[in-house]
């Protein structure tokens, strides 16, 4: 809805006197005529909104029911912007809720973050800790055994379940490799007639394989 007032530049509550006065002036600075070819066509539009706002405004019952209208139009705008006002602090709150929560959040990571690299970095300290007396015990061990041999003892080393078990599975490799040499040896005639026609296999057969 256009508003006739700032058309004819006067106020709300001017008079039908001062209404008339500034259409008058209006009326002759904007009418066709008075204006150059380039702007004529400018000029009758704006005349002819001036004549559409005077027509309304100097008419007492087309003023008053104008004045009512404008005055609805003009509380929608306020509700509207009391409503979009609303709106906007609505916007605002949920922002700062959600800033406040990825806050606490980045704040909680960056903590349990601390607590893990902290965690780790302590169960490093103690792996080198353990291997580093570990080792001391070794060195210390055998610093022992060896100045025990340098004053003439016989020290004889008891090994451990683990020992024994690598020594027996280091056997069983050993022997497993000879006998698949062997069986591939044996595919081989040359290699076979040698063995068989060998004394020393010919008595050890006689002793063991009868």
């Amino acid at each position: 809805m256009e508003n006739y007032y700032e058309i004819l530049e006067v106020s709300p509550n001017a008079s039908k006197e001062i209404i008339d006065k500034a259409y008058k002036t209006l009326a002759k600075r904007y009418h066709p005529d008075a204006n150059s070819v380039e702007k004529k066509q400018w000029a009758e539009e704006r005349f002819k909104k001036i004549n559409e706002a005077y027509e309304i405004i100097s008419n007492k019952e087309k003023r008053e029911e104008y004045d009512r209208e404008l005055e609805r139009q003009r509380n929608q705008q306020l509700i509207q912007s009391e409503d979009l006002k609303r709106s906007y602090e609505k916007l605002y709150e949920e922002n700062q809720i959600l800033k406040n929560q990825l806050t606490n959040l980045t704040v909680k990571n960056t903590y349990e973050n601390s607590n893990r690299e902290e965690a780790i970095y302590n169960d490093m300290q103690n792996q080198i800790n353990k291997k580093v007396t570990q080792s001391v015990n070794q060195a210390y061990y055998d610093a022992y055994i060896q100045r025990m041999r340098d004053y003439g003892y016989k020290i004889y080393h008891k090994k451990t379940l683990k020992e024994r078990m690598k020594d027996l599975l280091t056997i069983i490799i050993v022997i497993m490799t000879v006998m698949t040499i062997l069986f591939i040896l044996w595919q081989i005639p040359a290699f076979r007639n040698y063995i068989e026609t060998n004394k020393i296999f010919q008595a050890f057969k006689n002793a063991f394989l009868k």
